[in-house]
């Protein structure tokens, strides 16, 4: 489900109600712990940050011409869901993720590749998400990214 919006406050807007205070809270987490470099921007309709096309002139292989994707953040019709393409590329980081979850939630670890899944918006372990987000840095994901994507 995409939630078409031309800024952030535009998309948050646009949340059920229910939502958007623990989606406010999960955004300002991420914001206030990621490393300088990553930018905010609506993308694939959803809330996400990237490396901006002046950090890294190449962009994303698969849209030429457009900043490369790092994390994402959307409200879908029965989750939160929060897209880490650092725990996608990186299987040390998704390990060290999936070994801590349990001490951070009662529940279980509901995710895709690079998906978090969050169907119980009252429990999501904010704590632990503060921290995946300041695992990787701007230059650590664009060599992360070159191993495995660029071709």
């Amino acid at each position: 489900m995409q939630i078409p919006a031309i800024s952030i406050d535009d998309y948050i807007s646009k949340i059920p109600e229910d939502r958007q205070e623990v989606f406010k809270k999960l955004f300002n987490v991420v914001n206030e712990n990621l490393p300088k470099g990553f930018s905010e921007n609506i993308s694939y309709g959803m809330i996400g940050w990237a490396v901006p096309l002046e950090t890294y002139p190449p962009g994303y292989h698969c849209t030429p011409n457009t900043p490369l994707p790092f994390l994402g953040l959307a409200s879908q019709k029965n989750f939160i869901a929060l897209y880490h393409m650092g725990i996608y590329a990186k299987p040390e980081l998704l390990n060290w993720f999936v070994e801590e979850f349990p001490k951070y939630s009662k529940r279980k670890l509901d995710m895709g590749k690079s998906c978090i899944r969050f169907k119980k918006v009252d429990d999501i372990p904010l704590e632990l998400i503060a921290e995946l987000s300041k695992k990787m840095t701007v230059d650590e994901w664009i060599e992360t990214y070159e191993k495995n994507y660029k071709k």
